[in-house]
């Protein structure tokens, strides 16, 4: 029974982090396939670029609701049970980390749309407003003066997780904190720089689109 809560739980973030925002919000509003502009990234910033900022902010905030939707769903449906694997016991704050991870899967290799998608920093951010609120601070601290400085939100979400990822290796060497987020935040960093590998071969070249660079979808 505590194996199907942790089952249902990370099978129902991933279907919820599958829902393609970014592309539902760009075909209601304005009837484009967001993958066929700009960097072609089924993500927030991608439609900021091709439709503007209210429809970027949108898909934005939806993917941030996901993710923190799935890690309030897998706390409740694991409840207090623990299940122990090898003598290690996991609680509902494994139960979250799972989630987390599992709904940045479905947001960058989405079901629903043949295993496309984003790179999952919105879903990412939206975790820890559930899990731990003070690191989506900041690291959206980081995201936003690393934007502001250089424009480019690839180089900001690739430092920003970074950030938190030392974070997090402080607070679990000096404060002894669960170690299983300092797990969760290695994890997503290394899955969010390795969606950013083209970002960062395009860094290097300087063709990298910026944040602010509009995209003409009529021409």
């Amino acid at each position: 029974m505590i194996v199907a809560k942790f089952i249902i739980s990370a099978l129902a973030s991933y279907l919820l982090g599958a829902i393609p925002f970014a592309l539902i919000v760009s075909k209601m509003m304005a009837g484009v396939d967001i993958s066929k502009y700009g960097s072609g990234n089924i993500g927030g910033t991608n439609v900021l670029r091709v439709l503007g900022k209210r429809a970027g902010a949108i898909a934005m905030a939806l993917d941030v609701i996901k993710g923190a939707a799935a890690v309030l769903v897998a706390r409740a449906i694991v409840g207090d049970d623990v299940l122990v694997v090898a003598g290690l016991s996991l609680n509902w704050q494994y139960a979250q980390v799972i989630a987390a991870l599992m709904v940045m899967v479905g947001h960058n290799w989405s079901v629903y749309i043949k295993f496309r998608g984003g790179k999952g920093v919105a879903a990412y951010y939206g975790s820890w407003i559930a899990i731990w609120p003070l690191a989506a601070i900041f690291g959206g601290l980081i995201l936003i003066l690393t934007v502001l400085r250089s424009k480019y939100m690839s180089l900001g979400s690739i430092l920003s997780c970074l950030g938190i990822l030392c974070l997090f290796m402080v607070l679990t060497v000096v404060y002894n904190i669960p170690p299983v987020y300092l797990v969760y935040s290695l994890v997503a960093a290394g899955l969010i720089v390795y969606q950013h590998r083209k970002n960062i071969a395009r860094l290097q070249t300087g063709t990298e689109l910026r944040v602010d660079q509009r995209i003409n979808i009529d021409s």
